[in-house]
């Protein structure tokens, strides 16, 4: 009986914010090594089949970095990034287009298992508009992301549709372009004005020391990033994360996080709970209890 009682505290407890993000836009990204775990990917899509039936609209943005890295490999094909960027050269595109458009696919179908409303938009699906992207070196069909559609993507939120994004633009000359998928999801929750961006990694969010599991930083502000990159504090991967959850609060989303999608629900718990368990980034410290 108590174990009964506790889940229904835990329900009661998200009574008020199921009732602010009623209707409200989420724009979820989703990749990496994670994405090709099975049980993880379950939870994960549970989470968002259980944001769209409590009313929230929700864009999910997948990316697929290792498929297409070991499909170049069987294909003996070296993978070669510059400044993070994958070089894209015309065989690099086809494959790159194929592996997205087949996990586009499949998570749309596992959402479809799960009895959630889903719509899949592929490459050319003209949702993301680019031109290539200038760089030192020539990267070959990377975008720069020039404009999203959003009358299409409302369309399908508005039919109470998750709607999953794979990370190709189309240029002007109607080409498609390799995209890096936290700047899809960045673009995206700027354009619509989303009341959160959520990027979900394999790390519990922002560290301060990164094998001291309690040294969390549960909540940041865009004035703190700067010096905790300086001091080294926050490296690698996780630069750019953090970077696009800068770039899309001055674009102006409310709210963004950075959660590990391997402790179960933690989607759920993020957002439905008063603690949360991942690094909440805000613009400023007023936005916090908002």
């Amino acid at each position: 009986m108590e174990d009964i009682i506790r889940k229904a505290g835990v329900l009661i407890e998200a009574i008020p914010y199921i009732h602010d993000f009623r209707r409200k836009v989420f724009v979820i990204k989703y990749g990496g090594s994670i994405l090709d775990n099975e049980t993880i990917r379950k939870n994960v899509l549970e989470d968002i089949v259980f944001l769209s039936f409590v009313g929230i609209r929700t864009i999910l943005i997948h990316g697929g970095g290792p498929h297409i890295s070991s499909r170049m490999k069987e294909a003996g094909i070296k993978s070669e990034f510059y400044d993070g960027i994958r070089i894209t050269d015309k065989e690099t595109l086809t494959i790159v287009s194929e592996e997205l458009e087949k996990l586009n696919q499949r998570i749309v179908k596992e959402i479809k298992d799960l009895r959630g409303d889903v719509t899949g938009l592929k490459g050319d699906a003209n949702i993301i508009h680019v031109e290539k992207r200038k760089a030192a070196k020539d990267l070959g069909f990377v975008g720069s992301i020039t404009s999203i559609n959003e009358e299409a993507l409302h369309t399908h939120l508005q039919r109470g549709h998750i709607t999953v994004v794979s990370p190709m633009g189309i240029s002007g000359e109607k080409q498609l372009h390799n995209i890096n998928a936290d700047e899809v999801a960045s673009a995206v929750a700027t354009s619509l004005k989303a009341e959160k961006l959520v990027l979900l990694t394999n790390v519990q969010g922002v560290m301060r020391t990164a094998d001291d599991g309690d040294s969390l930083i549960s909540t940041l502000t865009v004035d703190q990033i700067d010096n905790l990159i300086k001091s080294n504090v926050i490296h690698g991967g996780m630069i750019p994360k953090v970077s696009a959850c800068v770039e899309a609060l001055n674009g102006g989303v409310k709210k963004t996080h950075i959660i590990d999608a391997r402790i179960q629900h933690a989607l759920l718990l993020e957002i439905f709970t008063d603690r949360g368990i991942g690094t909440q980034i805000l613009k400023d410290e007023k936005n916090r209890n908002s």
